[in-house]
């Protein structure tokens, strides 16, 4: 991608024209070249630019946009320096202030360089940490199969991996992306070792806490299955997330009144934990059993018997379990539940299904091919 230029002159005129803009916007800068070099003159006029971001006219991006076009075609060694400058002044300079212009200069910057080059990935970063000021994280490719490519093209260390991932999550989470937010940090957390899964406690405390308090989450099997949620095996924080990975409602209701100050200091509700364990429990119990009566329902979720109705089509609405209600014989008759977890034991649930309806499939086969031989 060609990054447009401020004026159609040799490089050296054009930070010479760069340097009397600015200085005639206010900047303390000279207006003769420096004696070092093209990149000698970018690092001063950087430096300088803040009084073009302050301004609203129509010129600053052009201005802007013609810094970029120089910075690119120095050496890479001479490169990184100087991005690295400019991102941290468009990331930094009044933030939350004129987001849309900072983003279009970072964006400009970011497509105009080589899809490959390292350097890429500290303008991405920045590009991410403007976006989620001003909730526009959507206009930022934050797709995790790309994400992950650029890991590998940039030849990103471990360090710099979880830095980049992290960045999206928070961002992710600040802009209302919940969903998205919570694959990201799977990733993050899959992406650590047995040597390093002790150095992300925090990430694992956190991506807990989210999944629990995220109303529309109620799967949560997969996360014991990561090493540093693993990790914290033996801490209340593993324990709660058990309870709702496979507990009833009883379990969380004996732990809340144990804990109750642990619950409060994460920052969640216990009102929303029980709405989430009581759906949670129900799931169980359609798994297990094709009709539940009102009386189990009342007992095992503990509400009251005007309730029931209410919370099952609740449940459905969430559509984690599909069932009907018999008013007359105050019952519910399910017709199919998602289960809490997905082990051996449904595996070969699932495998039995598939091989009951390969054989069915066959059998009707064979009754085609009797009553039409070229079938």
């Amino acid at each position: 991608m060609s990054v447009p230029a401020f004026i159609d002159i040799t490089e050296e005129d054009q930070a010479s024209e760069l340097r009397s803009y600015i200085k005639a916007k206010g900047a303390d800068i000279s207006e003769e070249n420096a004696e070092g070099g093209l990149h000698v003159d970018l690092a001063q006029i950087i430096e300088a630019c803040d009084v073009c971001l302050k301004d609203d006219d129509k010129d600053v991006e052009s201005v802007m946009n013609s810094i970029v076009s120089l910075m690119l075609i120095l050496e890479p060694e001479k490169q990184e320096t100087l991005i690295e400058s400019l991102c941290e002044k468009l990331v930094k300079f009044r933030e939350g202030e004129r987001p849309s212009l900072r983003l279009q200069l970072l964006s400009n910057l970011f497509h105009g360089m080589d899809e490959n080059t390292p350097v890429r990935y500290m303008v991405f970063c920045s590009l991410v940490k403007v976006a989620a000021t001003c909730n526009a994280i959507s206009f930022i490719p934050t797709d995790l199969d790309q994400v992950r490519k650029w890991i590998v093209d940039w030849n990103l260390n471990t360090e710099k991996k979880h830095t980049l991932l992290r960045l999206v999550y928070e961002a992710l989470v600040d802009c209302k992306k919940s969903e998205a937010a919570a694959k990201v940090m799977v990733e993050l957390l899959g992406s650590y070792t047995e040597d390093n899964a002790s150095q992300a406690r925090v990430d694992a405390h956190r991506c807990i806490v989210r999944a629990l308090k995220d109303p529309n989450t109620f799967l949560f099997d997969h996360l014991l299955t990561l090493k540093p949620v693993r990790f914290l095996e033996g801490e209340l924080i593993h324990d709660l997330l058990t309870i709702f990975v496979s507990a009833k409602l009883a379990a969380y209701v004996k732990f809340y009144q144990s804990n109750k100050d642990f619950i409060d200091s994460l920052g969640l509700s216990h009102e929303q934990n029980m709405a989430k364990m009581r759906l949670l429990t129900f799931m169980g119990m359609a798994v297990e059993f094709k009709e539940i009566s009102f009386d189990t329902i009342q007992q095992e979720l503990q509400i009251g018997a005007d309730d029931v109705e209410a919370f099952v089509i609740d449940a459905v609405r969430t559509k984690m379990v599909y069932c009907k209600i018999d008013q007359t014989q105050r019952k519910v008759v399910v017709s199919h539940s998602t289960h809490r977890t997905f082990g051996k034991q449904q595996w070969q649930q699932l495998y039995d299904t598939l091989s009951s309806w390969k054989a069915n499939l066959a059998t009707v086969k064979t009754s085609l091919q009797t009553l039409s031989p070229s079938a």
